[in-house]
């Protein structure tokens, strides 16, 4: 009988982690009866890590109100390790482009106050760690808002406090510290993220995430600017990190200033989901996201599996919600690929694919 772990991540505005495993597992039934299934929805640090984490390990839900991405109030969940010790937060609960409607996208504005705003929360609460969970966020403020929630002053040359969005960090002058949470430098700060970008160039916060936060290209030449600028009056040796360009930078804020270890949000969900004993003991690999691009490869769950169950010898099919022209660039880590939009019946909208994928999953014979 051969063995096949199931770990797709959430396909976004269509299906959660544990929905689309559970899709995908109804269809390996239906194809071949015999199959023995192990089912582990999956996380790399963006949306779903905080219900990855807490499947894995247990824990409490907690939901306050905080500032979205342009200021209005939303009510945003984070997680609860440990007894209380370690809080999960996910950028896209708070700052995450899910909270906008097309026209509102602009990154030059948005900021991550609210992501700020929960992580107080957690350190008022006497949390020891805090995991920050970066994907799927609708910013490029380089970390400052939050951090601007937390006690620090971003200041002109007036000292004059600048207001939230990427586009002001040009008018940066310097930062004051003095103003911090008392309880930030004595946590641990994990910075999970679900790409190896830096700060600035070709693969950085904004040439490779601005346009799909709603930049255009002259936004995107004044983000990657004021990035630029904001490095040189913080911390300029950091820029080239990878990944303190996940989430518009908001990696490179935290590491630069509030002691933020970078770490990969697969490998962590990872070892709470033991996948590397579960991958051991599997013959086969299903995975999945919703687009499968350039950027599957650069630490995304699906790719970072497929490169671990490539090394073991294990046969690896990935699901995609669409395929992008850029998706095989350097290589694909699967030995096959599915279109999830190709399953659609002839002539169903794009509405009726979103409300109805997993039943069409479901009934995919392999």
């Amino acid at each position: 009988m051969s063995r096949w772990l199931v770990a797709p991540q959430e396909f976004k505005g269509t299906l959660t982690a544990a929905e689309a495993a559970s899709a995908l597992a109804e269809g390996l039934r239906q194809g071949a009866p015999g199959v023995e299934l192990d089912v582990a929805p999956l996380a790399d640090g963006g949306p779903g890590t905080v219900e990855a984490l807490l499947a894995g390990l247990g824990g409490e839900r907690v939901t306050c109100t905080v500032q979205g991405p342009l200021g209005m109030p939303v009510r945003a969940t984070y997680g609860l390790l440990d007894s209380g010790r370690t809080a999960v937060i996910e950028m896209a609960a708070a700052s995450g482009l899910s909270l906008l409607t097309p026209g509102e996208r602009d990154p030059r504005r948005t900021s991550t106050v609210g992501t700020g705003e929960l992580m107080r929360a957690a350190l008022d609460r006497g949390c020891e760690r805090l995991i920050l969970g970066l994907g799927g966020s609708a910013t490029n403020d380089g970390g400052t808002g939050a951090l601007a929630a937390l006690g620090f002053r971003f200041l002109d040359e007036h000292g004059v406090p600048l207001p939230p969005g990427g586009a002001a960090l040009m008018r940066l002058a310097r930062v004051d510290a003095s103003g911090g949470h008392p309880r930030l430098a004595r946590v641990e700060v994990l910075v999970s993220t679900d790409v190896t970008a830096p700060l600035l160039g070709p693969d950085g916060a904004s040439r490779l995430f601005g346009p799909q936060k709603g930049a255009d290209a002259h936004a995107v030449a004044e983000l990657e600017s004021a990035l630029a600028h904001l490095a040189e009056v913080v911390a300029p040796g950091l820029a080239q990190v990878p990944g303190v360009g996940a989430a518009g930078g908001f990696g490179y804020g935290l590491a630069a200033l509030a002691g933020g270890k970078i770490v990969s949000g697969y490998e962590l969900v990872a070892r709470t989901l033991r996948l590397s004993e579960r991958l051991a003991a599997a013959d086969a690999v299903l995975t999945g996201e919703g687009r499968f691009d350039r950027q599957t490869a650069l630490g995304k769950g699906p790719g970072s599996l497929a490169r671990e169950a490539r090394a073991l010898g294990k046969h690896t099919v990935m699901f995609a919600g669409i395929v992008a022209p850029d998706a095989g660039e350097g290589g694909s880590p699967f030995d096959e690929v599915v279109e999830v939009s190709a399953l659609a019946p002839p002539h169903a909208s794009h509405a009726e694919a979103l409300r109805h994928a997993g039943t069409w999953w479901a009934s995919r014979r392999r």
